[in-house]
């Protein structure tokens, strides 16, 4: 008799907690994913400032899950679902939407950026959910201080070094700290025309706090590490335009070169992939065991799930991706081994932290709230505990102590992966090398 079937979409926190339950089940297990890396992106504002650089905080999933015998890994990208065939389509560079079969499937497909109905605004302001955006934003900060050392205008020094960040949550405000920093210690020594610590720092939001989903004390604690590190905060005000040459905040024009969009997120298109419910973001509605209503086979999790618990919607981090894709995957377990069910998932709050710049940071849990340097190691042991392997936690430990100690940045490199175009790279060729190819 053939074994079952389990496919999981998506190697996020979510999908790689759900492989790694399922790996002593007797069942094959295909894991599709549009890239061949797992990311940690809780860091990926680390690789946006220089701190660390992308292979840093992302793994091959063919080696984290290259002890899984049960395994298949798949590089593709899960374009829909077929409930009735009991199977997703999948494409890549040489196939589309070829039917991948299963018997259980779990869709952890994550989220992507949004931008509140004005997708306009995304080839000004980059968004920071993958590694390619973090280089981009790494490029386009890196790029500002350059063009301003070229600039022999000193009145546009200011809008070349005018930073603008959309959004005052933990992304936002990780980046503003860290940009902060990286501005006035890391290149600080590095230009002879301009000051990089003369750099202008903005964090706008429509909220009336940052972190607004911490208490009111950490979020004040937040807002105050923030100013002494020179950014300005700008609450309760809407973003009504970014161009090329900045923003309008609340009517008011604001120029800069460097806008980061640090705002919102949007679910996956998982609920039109099944035509079930969801709810108003577009997350799937799912049953307490996180199935699918009327097929027990189907399992969502993560960012791309909505489940309310105590009468609120559990929130898009991390620690409920890993959680619910490892109930998924022990659920999927028993019922081929022919086990009791367990109990319906509950969700275990160990709290929530952000790190403010060098040294300091806030967390909460349950009580207990901590701001400042005891915080910031705690934020440190979490984060490296959770990176995927253990030579990813031993070099970016290795890295922390160095830029901590030094000041100096892990990759304060401008990669242009598309490389120039043939008329430049003509021009730019050595002149035997242009001789020799006549």
């Amino acid at each position: 008799m053939a074994q079952p079937r389990v496919v999981i979409v998506g190697a996020g926190f979510g999908g790689l907690a759900a492989a790694k339950a399922l790996r002593n089940t007797p069942a094959g297990v295909v894991v599709i994913d549009r890239t061949n890396h797992h990311l940690f992106e809780p860091l990926l504002y680390q690789v946006a400032t220089s701190v660390l650089a992308p292979g840093q905080i992302a793994a091959p999933i063919r080696g984290i899950l290259g002890r899984h015998k049960n395994t298949t890994v798949i590089l593709g990208e899960v374009t829909g679902v077929d409930k009735d065939k009991k199977c997703v389509f999948s494409s890549d560079a040489d196939r589309e939407n070829v039917p991948v079969p299963y018997d259980y499937l779990v869709l952890a497909t994550g989220v992507s950026q949004s931008y509140f109905g004005h997708n306009e605004f995304a080839q000004y302001a980059p968004g920071l959910k993958t590694l390619v955006d973090a280089v981009a934003v790494r490029n386009k900060v890196l790029q500002a201080f350059e063009q301003a050392e070229a600039e022999e205008d000193p009145s546009r020094h200011r809008d070349l070094l005018t930073f603008i960040l959309v959004g005052a949550g933990p992304t936002g405000v990780e980046m503003a700290a860290a940009l902060a920093v990286l501005v006035r210690s890391s290149l600080k020594s590095d230009f002879r025309r301009i000051d990089p610590t003369s750099a202008r720092i903005l964090l706008v939001d429509m909220a009336p706090r940052v972190l607004a989903t911490f208490s009111e004390d950490l979020s004040k604690a937040a807002s105050k590490r923030l100013q002494d590190l020179g950014v300005e905060i700008r609450l309760g005000r809407s973003v009504d335009h970014i161009d090329a040459d900045g923003v309008v905040v609340a009517g008011e024009r604001i120029v800069s070169k460097t806008v980061i969009w640090t705002a919102g997120v949007a679910p996956s298109p998982a609920g039109k992939w099944l035509n079930v419910e969801t709810d108003r973001a577009g997350r799937v509605r799912v049953q307490p065991d996180l199935s699918v209503p009327g097929h027990p086979e189907i399992f969502v999790v993560g960012d791309t799930a909505s489940l309310d618990e105590h009468g609120k919607p559990l929130p898009g981090v991390a620690q409920v991706a890993i959680q619910q894709g490892r109930y998924a995957g022990k659920l999927i377990h028993k019922r081929i081994a022919s086990h009791p069910a367990p109990k319906p998932f509950k969700y275990f709050d160990k709290g929530n932290m952000a790190v403010v710049g060098k040294g300091f940071a806030v967390l909460q849990t349950g009580k207990i709230h901590l701001s400042g340097f005891t915080a910031w190691l705690a934020w440190a042991a979490v984060h490296l505990q959770f990176l995927a392997t253990s030579s990813l936690r031993a070099s970016v430990f290795v890295q922390w102590v160095w830029t901590y100690i030094t000041g100096q940045r892990g990759s304060r490199l401008i990669v242009n992966h598309r490389g120039p175009d043939k008329e430049t790279r003509s021009a730019q060729a050595p002149l035997g090398a242009a001789a020799a190819s006549k």
